[in-house]
């Protein structure tokens, strides 16, 4: 079992930055792929970017990658999302991922 832990949500104001971390306390996180995905009210979960562990290739969501940035700790099993220039729409609730594993997920509001 994998336990996942996401941190760093809050209330950003629109334009502003954000950096969420996902830990995986007691595991090594290794070769797997770790994800973000995010869901806003009333609308299904997306994905938001992801990073092979082993080598830190990343991948995002389609317009994002310019203001997103995904990376990782190797020796510390942790992944970070920094999102900038944030806007309403990003509003919502990111989780993180690995295979079949989900974290409980960390609130981001933007708003004024």
């Amino acid at each position: 079992q994998l336990r996942l832990v996401e941190s760093g949500g809050g209330v950003v104001p629109p334009g502003g930055s954000l950096r969420l971390t996902c830990t995986a306390p007691g595991h090594k996180f290794g070769i797997n792929k770790v994800s973000w995905y995010r869901q806003a009210p009333g609308k299904e979960r997306e994905f938001v970017a992801s990073i092979m562990y082993s080598n830190g290739t990343p991948e995002y969501k389609a317009f994002i990658e310019h203001i997103t940035t995904i990376s990782r700790e190797p020796s510390q099993s942790t992944v970070w999302l920094v999102m900038d220039v944030m806007e309403p729409a990003d509003t919502g609730t990111y989780y993180c991922d690995v295979g079949t594993f989900w974290g409980q997920g960390t609130q981001v509001t933007v708003s004024a």
